[in-house]
C-alpha cells in the first residue's frame, strides 16, 4: 500500500474547491450528464454555489447531492480531512479527537464519523477453502462474567477466510438456529470450517462442510492447521480499538463500527492509499 501522508492531502485537497472538483469527477468521470440536454455537456462552476452550470441550458447540477455531503453546513475540506484521519489509523479516531482537531463541535463531529462508517457497509462475496468461525462478546459490565452470558454483553459472529477477507456481523444469539444459516449464507459448501468446540456448531457437517475443531476450554489453540487464530486476531484488534479509542460502543451503533473496522481489514492489501479507498466509497 502507498504512503499518503498529511503533506499529500494538503497538496491535493487545499479547499473546498480542490474537493468539490474531485468529487465532480469521481460521479461524472467521462463528464457531466445534464438531463434538460440529454447528453453529456461542458458545464462551468458557479462562483458562490457548490455546483455547475450547463454551457448549453444553464441547467445546475450539485455533485454533492446524494451524498453524505448534502446540505451539510461543514466545509468540504473538513469533511475530507475526517475521512483522511479515520483511514489513517489501524485502531479507529474517535469524535472527541475530531472535535480537537477540526473545531467543529462533538455533535457534529460524532455525525460525520457516523456517516462515514455507513459508506463502509460493503458486499464480501462468499467464502471458500479454508474459513475460520468464532463469535465474540463487547461491552457489557466489567465485573462479573466475561464472555459466553456475561449480562449486557453484545454479540458479534464472525468469518475470516484464511489470507483473504472477514466478515463480523452483530447477532442476537449463538443458537445453532442463529449461526448455521449465517454461515450458510456466507461460505459456500464443501470449505474447510474451522470452530472452537461450542455445541452450536455441532451440524456444521449435517449441512455440508468439512469441520474441524479446537478445543479452547483444554487450552489448545493451535494443532497442525487447526486454529482460529485468524479471526482471534481480528477480535483483539478490535477490542482494543473500542476500548482503547471509544471506550464504550452502545449496541445500536455497533455494527457501524464492525464495518469500519472489516473494512479497513479487507482493504489492507490494497495497491492505493486507503485515503483513496475510502473516499471511493462516497
Amino acid at each position: 500500500m502507498k504512503k499518503y501522508t498529511i503533506k499529500d492531502f494538503d497538496k491535493k485537497f487545499p479547499d473546498d474547491l480542490a474537493c468539490l472538483e474531485w468529487i465532480k469527477n469521481h460521479i461524472y468521470p467521462e463528464g457531466i450528464h445534464c438531463p434538460k440536454c440529454q447528453k453529456i455537456t461542458k458545464h462551468h462552476k458557479l462562483t458562490r454555489r457548490p455546483c455547475y452550470s450547463c454551457d448549453r441550458c444553464g441547467n445546475n447540477v450539485y455533485p454533492t447531492a446524494g451524498t453524505i455531503f448534502h446540505k451539510s453546513t461543514t466545509p468540504l475540506k473538513t469533511w475530507f480531512r475526517v475521512i483522511f484521519r479515520m483511514a489513517s489509523t489501524r485502531s479507529g479516531i474517535s469524535a472527541k479527537q475530531i472535535q480537537r482537531e477540526t473545531g467543529v463541535t462533538y455533535k457534529t463531529a460524532w455525525r460525520m464519523c457516523k456517516q462515514i462508517r455507513e459508506l463502509l457497509d460493503e458486499f464480501v462475496n462468499p467464502m471458500f477453502g479454508q474459513v475460520e468461525f468464532d463469535e465474540t462478546y463487547i461491552g457489557g459490565r466489567r465485573h462479573g462474567r466475561r464472555a459466553r452470558g456475561a449480562e449486557g454483553k453484545s454479540i458479534v459472529a464472525g468469518i475470516a477466510q484464511r489470507d483473504g477477507n472477514i466478515v463480523a456481523v452483530k447477532v442476537p444469539d449463538v443458537r445453532s438456529a442463529t449461526l448455521l444459516p449465517f454461515i450458510a449464507e456466507r461460505i459456500l459448501p464443501f470449505s474447510i470450517v474451522h470452530t472452537d468446540e461450542m455445541p452450536s456448531y455441532n451440524r456444521l457437517r449435517q449441512v455440508g462442510y468439512r469441520h474441524k475443531r479446537i478445543h479452547h476450554s483444554s487450552k489448545v489453540y493451535v494443532v497442525g492447521n487447526v486454529h482460529t487464530n485468524t479471526v482471534d486476531g481480528f477480535w483483539s484488534l478490535l477490542k482494543r480499538g473500542i476500548n482503547g479509542v471509544y471506550h464504550s460502543v452502545s449496541n445500536k451503533y455497533l455494527q457501524s463500527y464492525l464495518n469500519e473496522y472489516t473494512f479497513r481489514y479487507n482493504h489492507r492489501n490494497d495497491e492505493a492509499p486507503m485515503f483513496q479507498t475510502f473516499l471511493g466509497q462516497i
